[in-house]
């Protein structure tokens, strides 16, 4: 999820912050069995949200373990695994399928083409076995080309393509708490599309590429009106995440919701404003 649903590192305890490497581990070695070298080479801090999230929802029976790998040879860490994290695993791939194919089409990348070809067996499996989530991913891709070939400066209906995707990624069991989240995702996918945007508005300005933001970036209180936006997004998410009866790693989540999801804008958004100050001199 482009790196914005990560941790504030400094606000967890050291037993959380274990927890969380403990999702991250297991992710990858979900990847490594599940879907080979290649598919584990996909393998980001991303939906670490997503396996925590359905983790703690659930609880279903996990297995932990003390392990080594590649990255870290030196020492053990902990690897968590259950089938929360095995779904965030399939989830990774099959966004990361979707991704690849779209970056061929849109600028014929060949790198992007032979590594979708490397997933070729793992995409018709999830295809297969995710239709909902399969078909959503293909839906709201083609919906968002739509918004960019339009050159459409609908802010809410670009941003609701990811939140509609995220919003079916969220959903691994339709049972009582679908609804919840879904609209869950919804929010979180359009904070998500709006960092993004923001992230990068200033190199697509200069690129002449599309950017939603860009029609609305001479208003004199842009910064002021944006934060806003961002912040009645997560709002809608948090008030959906406080609906679950979460305990396990709920301080981890909260973390990622309250805090951890500001980090990369803050950064960003002081990035700026020194820019600014700078420019102004």
């Amino acid at each position: 999820m482009f790196g914005y649903v990560t941790i504030n590192k400094p606000e967890l305890k050291l037993r959380e912050f274990q927890r969380y490497q403990g999702y991250y581990c297991g992710i990858c070695r979900s990847l490594r069995l599940r879907h080979g070298f290649w598919g584990q080479m996909m393998l980001n801090y991303d939906l670490v949200f997503l396996a925590a999230l359905l983790t703690g929802l659930y609880e279903g029976k996990e297995y932990l373990a003390m392990r080594r790998c590649v990255l870290h040879p030196s020492g053990k860490h902990l690897s968590i695994q259950n089938s929360c994290i095995d779904y965030a695993a399939d989830m990774t791939v099959l966004l990361a399928c979707h991704n690849l194919m779209d970056d061929w089409q849109d600028d014929r990348n060949a790198a992007a083409l032979a590594a979708a070809g490397l997933l070729k067996r793992s995409c018709g499996l999830l295809e297969k076995k995710y239709p909902r989530q399969w078909r959503a991913a293909k839906r709201e891709i083609q919906r968002l080309h739509g918004y960019e070939r339009a050159g459409s400066a609908d802010l809410d209906g670009a941003a609701g393509c990811m939140g509609a995707l995220l919003g079916e990624i969220l959903v691994w069991r339709e049972d009582p708490w679908e609804e919840t989240l879904r609209a869950m995702g919804f929010y979180l996918g359009k904070f998500i599309y709006l960092m993004d945007a923001y992230e990068d508005l200033p190199q697509d300005e200069r690129r002449g590429r599309y950017n939603p933001l860009l029609s609305e970036r001479g208003r004199p209180d842009f910064e002021e009106w944006f934060a806003q936006i961002l912040t009645m997004m997560m709002a809608g998410c948090a008030r959906e995440f406080e609906r679950l009866p979460i305990l396990k790693d709920v301080a981890i989540l909260r973390n990622i919701l309250y805090a951890g999801v500001w980090t990369r804008y803050d950064s960003v958004a002081a990035a700026r404003r020194g820019g600014e100050k700078n420019r102004r001199k």
